[in-house]
């Protein structure tokens, strides 16, 4: 029996301090306040003293690992046990071999893929609970407005500009950000949801707009040894840019 140990970020990666101090006062009053969740980063620890997540890149896989609580990209929040698996090492690296071919970095998305969901297969994989659910609860809420837009497209769009204007003040406490950045990026990675909507989830990825750009420094990528046997799990280092949410 081995320790599974999940470790959370706030996302505070922007290139503005205003927005990176934002995204903070809102993980402290929904998380820590009103236990609803905030906008994280995670990854997964077990074996070794690196941890495992997921993030976008234009080619090779999106799996990747750094030293554990050491994310240069993201602010350190907590660590939080989340059981034991019976797989070995051996088995442990099986498990990360398929996952960096099932998730390449340009099948990223903010809302149905990120960094939080990968975290949630390699947990079910090694047979320990999921994470908890504030850790990703605004992405599966963004999830369900999504469904709740594509099915009301045409009233979606001539609510918007009449719910913006009404609630201006808290519209940009949430986002961040100034009217004139109102309109929703599409998420990296999005290739696989060319036919939705451009206003897909745009209340919750108008807050992280800034908070999932590529980073501009490398960080490590997975290469993994073919040989399946007990020896530690191999990684080395890569200058391939990432967006880890």
């Amino acid at each position: 029996m081995k320790e599974v140990v999940l470790h959370v970020y706030d996302v505070t990666n922007s290139d503005s301090e205003k927005t990176n101090n934002t995204i903070l006062q809102i993980n402290r009053i929904f998380k820590d306040r009103i236990g609803l969740g905030g906008i994280f980063h995670s990854a997964v620890q077990v074996y070794g003293e690196d941890e495992w997540s997921f993030g976008f890149c234009e080619s090779g896989s999106g799996v990747f690992s750094c030293p554990i609580g050491k994310n240069p990209m993201y602010t350190y929040r907590e660590r939080i046990v989340l059981g034991e698996t019976e797989c070995g090492i051996a088995a442990v690296n099986r498990i990360l071999r398929e996952l960096s071919r099932e998730w390449p970095g340009h099948s990223y998305d903010l809302l149905s893929r990120n960094c939080n969901h990968f975290c949630d297969v390699l947990c079910e994989r090694l047979g320990v609970p999921k994470l908890p659910g504030w850790v990703n609860r605004f992405a599966n809420a963004g999830d369900t407005a999504v469904v709740v837009a594509e099915n009301t497209a045409v009233k979606f769009r001539q609510a918007k500009t009449e719910i913006v204007n009404a609630s201006r003040v808290a519209y940009r406490f949430m986002a961040g950000l100034t009217s004139k950045n109102q309109a929703s990026p599409e998420s990296p990675g999005n290739n696989q949801n060319r036919g939705s909507p451009s206003f897909q989830g745009a209340w919750f990825k108008n807050i992280v707009s800034a908070g999932a750009k590529p980073s501009s420094s490398g960080s490590t990528r997975t290469h993994f040894q073919d040989a399946d046997d007990g020896t530690p799990l191999q990684h080395q280092s890569s200058t391939e840019q990432s967006t880890q949410l």
